[in-house]
């Protein structure tokens, strides 16, 4: 069983959606927990360090055999509650990150939400630096867009953000520092590759 531990209920079809393509016979157990990311936003994620280590123990004494956190925001404390619940956690981003710096040297991350872009940047240099490369990463926002999320505006959500990917010119590769946006990677806003987290992260998780 792989556990997922979400801040959104949003996140719960998608996933299931993408086991069904990628792995049907895996079970998975989900794990919503908005509070952590209004909390995260307030005072940061190191904040709720302890409350996420709690949810990565219960899911551990439930028979999970990994966690996947599909919250970019508190994915650093998500890993690091690993080593005392005794099985892996893995950030949903975290092998996005490793393709786009396989990709090429120039990255842009775009977001919806502002608290995201310094953990998804510091992801992106800890893969350059693992795989020995040297890159250069951009930030932009999608100014307004978490608003229309919170406002369960989901179609308007993504028609903003698919408004700020379609102005970045100046990138090798661009990634989605939010898992709701991965539909925009089929979209063809931009002609520059673009890399979303979810069915990255969910085979990798799988693969633990």
């Amino acid at each position: 069983m792989l556990a997922l531990l979400h801040t959104s209920q949003v996140h719960v079809p998608t996933f299931d959606r993408l086991r069904n393509e990628e792995a049907p016979t895996v079970t998975l157990y989900h794990i919503v927990a908005g509070h952590l990311l209004d909390e995260a936003r307030r005072h940061g994620a190191p904040s709720v360090a302890d409350q996420v280590a709690r949810e990565v123990e219960r899911a551990a004494e439930a028979g999970a055999r990994a966690v996947l956190c599909t919250c970019s925001t508190i994915g650093e404390v998500a890993e690091a509650a690993a080593a005392q619940a005794g099985i892996p956690v893995l950030r949903v981003d975290r092998p996005m990150a490793a393709a786009a710096v396989a990709a090429g040297t120039r990255i842009t991350v775009l977001a919806a939400l502002a608290a995201t872009l310094a953990p998804t940047t510091e992801l992106i240099e800890q893969e350059a630096a693992r795989a020995g490369r040297t890159v250069s990463v951009s930030t932009r926002i999608a100014v307004g867009a978490w608003e229309l999320f919170e406002a369960d505006d989901f179609d308007g959500y993504l028609d903003l953000v698919a408004e700020a990917l379609a102005e970045i010119t100046d990138a090798d590769v661009i990634v989605l520092a939010q898992a709701s946006m991965a539909p925009l990677a089929k979209r063809g806003a931009t002609a520059i590759p673009v890399l979303a987290s979810p069915r990255l992260g969910l085979r990798a998780a799988i693969a633990l």
